[in-house]
């Protein structure tokens, strides 16, 4: 399977794409983040120079599959948001009919690091059944 990476530093309006990135480096790549300069980074820019939480997604090309981390809180007392984008069938009109979203989306908050990576290990495998109970149905 091959993955795209980019990452979102708080205080740059657009999101840094990293490219393509090998499935064994994303967990070290996940780990180098110094999510606590980047909240610290927050912190001290003036509230209309922020645009996100310092934020890392990888995608699988082939399944359009997503997975996101968000760092919120306080630089050395910070938590995950993580958001698990897939194509999921939904229902509409009442539950009369269905139709496939191509990005459906769910997200959990309060997570810890040990957290985000048994969800890109799962990712990485492609196990949906973990993330999708994990992360939400």
């Amino acid at each position: 399977m091959k993955f795209i990476a980019s990452f979102c530093d708080p205080v740059e309006s657009e999101k840094i794409e990293l490219g393509e990135i090998a499935p064994e480096k994303i967990i070290n790549y996940f780990e180098k983040i110094n999510w606590d300069e980047f909240l610290e980074k927050a912190k001290n820019a003036k509230l209309d120079d922020v645009y996100f939480h310092p934020s890392f997604e990888i995608k699988n090309i082939e399944t359009k599959n997503g997975l996101s981390f968000s760092a919120v809180g306080e630089p050395n007392n910070f938590e995950f948001q993580i958001y698990f984008t897939r194509p999921k069938k939904t229902k509409i009109f009442f539950g009369l009919s269905e139709k496939i979203d191509e990005n459906y989306l769910t997200g959990i908050k309060g997570q810890t690091k040990n957290d985000a990576i048994d969800c890109i290990k799962a990712f990485i495998k492609n196990d949906i059944d973990y993330l999708s109970i994990k992360i939400g149905v």
